[in-house]
């Protein structure tokens, strides 16, 4: 399921991205968000329309993930340059201007963080090679078959632990649907997974997709190959 309803589920944010948005003068980055109808939360999730050029982006509130969806675009600070083709993604930490360079019309999907606490400034490319590290997994009564292996590597987490993005992979499996207490923007490394939701609607995202599930959302994963993704998590801590 696609478009936001009464009962929260996934939403494929490539779909979304495509509507674009009108071009607007200033500052694109401030501007010209189109921002995608959530449940009020911390956090405001959408897309970037760039067109090819240069331009400056003023300090922007809360901490910023961006991942292109098609294009490319660099973003420089006095400290940092980060150059982002399709499928790669930064964090943005709150407080940061910014320079940026786009060779050919970008298109961005970003998920913002608005809680209070504060991260330094600068930019962090999320490494799709980094080396990860065994995590948890799935809780054991929601699965059925074998317990998968999975590894994590978390590239940011905000001030207040409620925001992190990173990359995460496991073998497959097949879990019971849970509900999600947190948002989770995931863009697909490598695999497929099919949701489930509670209105039993299903979709299944393949290596390259873009997607959003929803706070609220009640859904199970299947996974029969390995996957890997990269993730934006935001996560209440009460």
């Amino acid at each position: 399921m696609d478009v936001l309803s009464d009962c929260p589920t996934f939403i494929d944010l490539r779909d979304f991205a495509s509507n674009g948005v009108a071009r607007v003068q200033g500052d694109p980055f401030g501007l010209g968000r189109n921002l995608l109808p959530i449940r009020p939360a911390p956090v405001e999730i959408g897309s970037i329309h760039l067109d090819a050029g240069v331009g400056s982006a003023a300090a922007m509130p809360g901490d910023n993930f961006l991942v292109v969806v098609s294009g490319e675009v660099t973003l420089t600070t006095p400290s940092d340059t980060v150059r982002l083709r399709s499928g790669e993604s930064c964090v943005i930490g709150s407080g940061t201007a910014f320079d940026w360079v786009a060779p050919v019309a970008t298109v961005l999907v970003f998920m913002r963080y608005l809680g209070t606490a504060k991260a330094a400034p600068g930019i962090i490319a999320i490494d799709a090679a980094a080396q990860l590290t065994p995590s948890g997994a799935p809780l054991a009564e929601l699965l059925v078959g074998e317990t998968p292996s999975c590894r994590n590597h978390t590239s940011f987490t905000s001030a207040d632990g409620e925001f992190m993005c990173g990359v995460w992979d496991s073998t497959p499996y097949y879990r019971r649907s849970m509900g999600y207490r947190h948002f989770e923007l995931m863009v697909l490394l490598d695999g497929s997974v099919t949701f489930v939701d509670e209105l039993k609607h299903s979709r299944t995202y393949s290596k390259g997709d873009i997607f959003l599930i929803e706070q609220g959302a009640h859904c199970s994963w299947e996974s029969r190959e390995d996957v890997a993704k990269i993730y934006a998590i935001y996560r209440p801590a009460a």
